[in-house]
């Protein structure tokens, strides 16, 4: 007999936590576990990967903050579904889920933190930490991500790291000359990539300033940011007033990053904190180096010297010099870097062993 779960999340736009969902959804057994999934705000791009892996998907459509009539739209839904266990993602889903599901007396309940949350205040942690004392399991993706979310009181058994799982790359169809054409910079430059949205979290100030750290040094490399976000009209501005020449490009949002990234000669990640990002994973398994921030979730990935560069946070002097040395003085370095990351992700951020850990999960607590 099968059991149903239904998985509840804020939208479905292309964002780490919204890929990983999709593909848990898309590949849990469908002998074992009929899967639905509730969209608490607005819905994006990832519904159609869901509906073509058949799976039914619902949106409640909050429109505020605090909306209770999505609450209640929430609550009808789940009482119509009937499922057996609810996994709810990011503090909206959580909070609003957790509560509808345990108003309901559903089964089962388990909870998603993804990141390390420095922007929740007090009232924030007090949710959380009241809904956890309802909550049978809390997934988290990083190690990271568990210490913070502890340190703020909650339960560290309820924990369950799970890691993140990323498909198998597909070769490259186009060119270097074919992506630089795409990009419209010069394919003779040397290039430097980052991915991610445009907000404060990712610290791309920073980076913009080692790319022209880099310019200074040496009057032949690029910075790409592919993304966006609230901040690009003021990333750019800062960038007119600091950098000259080529030294740094905005590409926006993508749907080709995959065919890009092997093109690019390196991968920054600045950001301030992360709980275990989707971008930085793709670049290992690309095989770039990368020099990434020395937080807790970037370190969940990376030993220093070995599988990448660590470098503290908001030091450009730093990205910069270790960039510097990889695309520059010792080339040979780099390339052990980025070939000892790319195994290290082949090894242990498969999909199949992140869907194995959570069908795992959810059999052990509905077996109880």
């Amino acid at each position: 007999m099968t059991q149903r779960i239904c998985h509840i999340i804020p939208t479905l736009v292309r964002g780490g936590a919204e890929k990983q969902l999709a593909l848990l959804a898309s590949g849990l057994p469908r002998d074992r576990f009929d899967v639905h999934v509730v969209v608490l705000t607005h819905d994006g791009p990832l519904r159609a990967n869901l509906e073509a892996a058949g799976i039914e998907v619902t949106v409640v459509g909050k429109r505020f903050k605090a909306d209770p009539s999505a609450y209640f739209r929430l609550k009808r839904t789940l009482k119509k579904l009937s499922p057996d266990l609810v996994h709810t993602w990011l503090f909206a889903a959580n909070s609003y889920g957790r509560a509808a599901a345990r108003s309901l007396g559903v089964r089962r309940i388990v909870a998603g933190e993804r990141c390390v949350d420095q922007w929740k205040t007090t009232r924030h942690f007090v949710i959380d930490r009241a809904l956890a004392k309802r909550t049978d399991a809390i997934v988290t993706n990083s190690s990271g991500v568990r210490d913070f979310y502890a340190a703020h009181g909650i339960e560290p058994d309820l924990f369950r790291v799970i890691p993140n799982g990323i498909p198998p790359r597909t070769a490259s169809t186009i060119t270097r000359e074919e992506a630089c054409q795409r990009l419209g910079i010069d394919p003779k430059r040397r290039l430097i990539v980052a991915v991610g949205r445009l907000w404060p979290q990712k610290r791309l100030r920073d980076l913009i300033w080692a790319a022209q750290l880099m310019e200074s040094a040496r009057n032949d490399s690029t910075f790409v940011i592919i993304g966006d976000g609230p901040q690009m009209g003021e990333l750019q501005r800062f960038r007119d007033s600091v950098t000259t020449g080529q030294a740094v490009t905005f590409a926006g949002a993508r749907d080709d990053v995959a065919e890009l990234l092997p093109h690019f000669d390196l991968f920054w990640i600045g950001s301030g904190y992360e709980g275990q990002s989707n971008a930085l994973i793709e670049a290992m398994q690309a095989g770039l180096p990368v020099v990434a921030s020395d937080i807790p979730g970037n370190r969940d990935l990376i030993e220093n010297g070995v599988t990448g560069m660590l470098a503290p946070v908001g030091e450009s002097a730093e990205f910069a010099k270790h960039a510097y040395q990889l695309m520059f003085t010792d080339t040979e370095r780099a390339a052990r870097l980025g070939q000892a990351g790319q195994e290290r992700i082949a090894s242990d951020f498969t999909v199949a062993q992140m869907i194995d850990r959570h069908v795992d999960l959810y059999s052990e607590l509905l077996d109880q």
